[in-house]
């Protein structure tokens, strides 16, 4: 009997702990039914228990589905409107000033090298140059050599292929940091342009130089390096800087534009837009000038030709919402170099000669109204 009643008592036990158990597992089920969405039929009244877990029960995928899409808030752009017509004004103002310096600069240059001539003349020994031939080493000889005839392919460049070369490699340097890991966070803030981002100035002037793609970089490179020599020949370096700059800065502005207007926001590099405002204005400055395809050198057309079909093709790009470019800011470049030829030109480069007195007088004081060279203060006419 004591046998028995100690079995009887531990199926008791055993059968109160599994009908426990059960009563758990019944709860979490429902509970977990409840967090899933689905709702169970009382079979008996619910305790307050049951009431505070009901009234904390989350929604269904059908109520969820007919909850309003979070609305999305059109950003301020009143900081890169400002940036852009404060940019552009330095831009100017700066290669104003540039130019009376490099103006400057090459008068004092002629001064001093024919001053040298004189001093040098008649004590030129072949003899001493031969004997400082000898005493250099292979080494140096060779890298005498090397620096010759790089300095001779840098004298072959012409003016304006000078001047893009330093854009080229400031592009090239900016293409290796994106290959940097640690650098990815800095570089999609500050060279990726987008309106919707916290930094919105600087990345409208960065992303100018900013290339992820080498095929990118290349191609936008190789038009610039085309034009180059007939942009800086008609306008001169200084001006050509300034309104490369400047155009890649109001070309970002139009793309913020568009794409607060269309809420598509997303980030955009490369330098297409300020690249498309020097085309355009070589097409407007020189409508005739016969143009080719690098791939198809048997299609030629004219640079007014050109410059109405890509206008076209970027207004329909913008308009159809294509987004494998930068539609905008391509229409936005272009337009600005054709403004510039148009009316840019008068309005603010022929204007500087204010600007370039008040610098002359801080360089030179008391020096009246005479210029670097001892002519006019603007230096030689408007280009």
């Amino acid at each position: 009997m004591a046998w028995r009643g100690s079995v009887w008592k531990w199926t008791q036990t055993e059968l109160i702990s599994s009908r426990n158990v059960t009563f758990r597992r019944c709860r979490l089920d429902q509970s977990n039914q409840q967090r899933c969405g689905f709702r169970r039929e009382a079979k008996r009244p619910e305790s307050k228990q049951s009431n505070v877990s009901q009234e904390t029960q989350i929604p269904s995928p059908a109520e969820a589905a007919h909850k309003p899409p979070p609305k999305i808030v059109r950003p301020s752009l009143i900081k890169p409107i400002m940036f852009t017509v404060g940019f552009t004004g330095c831009s100017f103002g700066t290669a104003a000033i540039l130019q009376y310096e490099t103006l400057r600069s090459r008068v004092q240059r002629k001064k001093e090298e024919e001053e040298s001539e004189k001093m040098l003349q008649g004590s030129q020994d072949m003899v001493y140059w031969h004997n400082w031939w000898n005493e250099l080493t292979s080494v140096q000889r060779q890298l005498l050599v090397l620096m010759s005839a790089v300095d001779d392919f840098w004298k072959s460049l012409s003016e304006g292929q000078k001047t893009v070369t330093g854009i080229i490699a400031a592009n090239v340097v900016v293409l290796c940091c994106w290959r940097v890991p640690s650098l990815q966070r800095k570089m999609i803030k500050y060279f990726t342009a987008n309106p919707a981002s916290k930094s919105q100035c600087l990345p409208m002037f960065l992303s100018t130089f900013s290339h992820y793609s080498a095929f990118h970089l290349m191609a936008n490179m190789y038009v610039l390096w085309t034009f180059s020599s007939t942009i800086v020949s008609l306008f001169g370096r200084e001006q050509f800087l300034a309104m490369y700059m400047s155009a890649g800065v109001i070309s970002s502005m139009v793309s913020y534009m568009c794409k607060t207007a269309s809420l598509r926001f997303y980030p955009s590099l490369g330098a297409s837009g300020a690249i498309m405002s020097v085309l355009a204005a070589v097409c407007t400055k020189v409508p005739d000038a016969t143009l080719g395809i690098i791939f198809l050198p048997m299609v030629t057309f004219t640079a007014a030709n050109a410059l109405k079909a890509i206008v076209a093709m970027d207004t329909a790009g913008l308009i159809l919402g294509w987004r494998f470019f930068d539609h905008a800011a391509h229409l936005g470049g272009a337009l600005f170099g054709i403004w510039y030829v148009a009316y840019g030109h008068n309005l603010i480069w022929r204007r500087r000669e204010p600007l370039i007195k008040f610098w002359h007088d801080i360089r030179s004081p008391g020096s009246g109204r005479s210029g670097p060279a001892g002519g006019p203060v603007n230096g030689p006419g408007p280009r």
